[in-house]
């Protein structure tokens, strides 16, 4: 059961490193969204992408509830 879910989780990485590869513009938007906390000074830089977490979390959950049934 390890084994299939390691070669499933391989899989999307591929697909997902394929797709940023060949079209890198496909996620421009993710780590823009508003509530993303972005603070920049002539010294230093902090973000804080707390949306793109959220949404990230959800669907990993998602994801993992419709492998689940």
């Amino acid at each position: 059961m390890t084994a299939k879910w390691l070669i499933i989780a391989g899989t999307l990485l591929v697909v997902v490193g394929l797709l940023l590869h060949f079209m890198p513009g496909l996620f421009g938007w993710f780590g823009r969204l508003p509530g993303d906390i972005r603070i920049e000074n002539e010294h230093s830089r902090i973000y804080i992408p707390l949306t793109s977490m959220v949404i990230t979390s959800i669907m990993l959950s998602l994801l993992l509830f419709l492998f689940r049934h």
